[in-house]
């Protein structure tokens, strides 16, 4: 957890810079670390012997590296574990209909809690690069479309909370489709 830069570190609201493809491979040592950070806080004994929070997505700025490059490791709608490098990661189409989270999200950089509704795309198709520096088009949808977004966001310098009503956190953006990602799952 001493690598993960905290909120108010200055590159986690910078833009990151794309990221050269075929990967150098520095790059590729960076992001199998990434993935192995994730697997490790997801393994109760690890987590505890290192005191690491549970994460499914870190974003290279978040390890203080101004890369376009993340990696996710979570569970999809089947229950598998599923395991995605990002390289230059983008947004193609999304879905009119957005979902949030109700017990608002979490992030590896704010060691708070932050209540409040962050609207989210409900699917999104998706492009960018894997660890081999093949393209790759991915479409999500639910959950995985959250963590997805999250992590972009971050690669442009936003952060979670940011999406939140400032005024009224719980309050959901008005003239568009909004559910939460539980009435979904039913």
């Amino acid at each position: 957890m001493d690598d993960i830069v905290r909120e108010g570190g200055p590159v986690l609201r910078q833009v990151a810079e794309p990221v050269p493809v075929p990967l150098k491979q520095e790059d590729r040592e960076t992001l199998l670390a990434m993935m192995q950070f994730l697997k490790n806080s997801q393994d109760p004994e690890l987590s505890a012997k290192y005191k690491l929070r549970s994460g499914i997505g870190l974003s290279a700025n978040q390890i203080g590296v101004a890369k376009r490059m993340f990696v996710t490791y979570l569970n999809n709608e089947k229950g598998d574990i599923v395991e995605h490098y990002w390289v230059n990661p983008k947004i193609v189409s999304h879905s009119v209909s957005m979902i949030y989270l109700p017990e608002s999200e979490g992030c590896l950089s704010v060691d708070r809690p932050v209540e409040g509704f962050v609207p989210r795309y409900e699917s999104v198709k998706v492009k960018g690069y894997d660890l081999n520096g093949k393209e790759v088009v991915k479409r999500f949808k639910g959950y995985q479309a959250i963590v997805f977004q999250h992590e972009l966001d971050h690669l442009d310098g936003v952060m979670f909370y940011d999406r939140i009503n400032a005024e009224h956190p719980f309050k959901l953006p008005q003239g568009v489709e909004i559910r939460s990602l539980y009435d979904l799952r039913k």
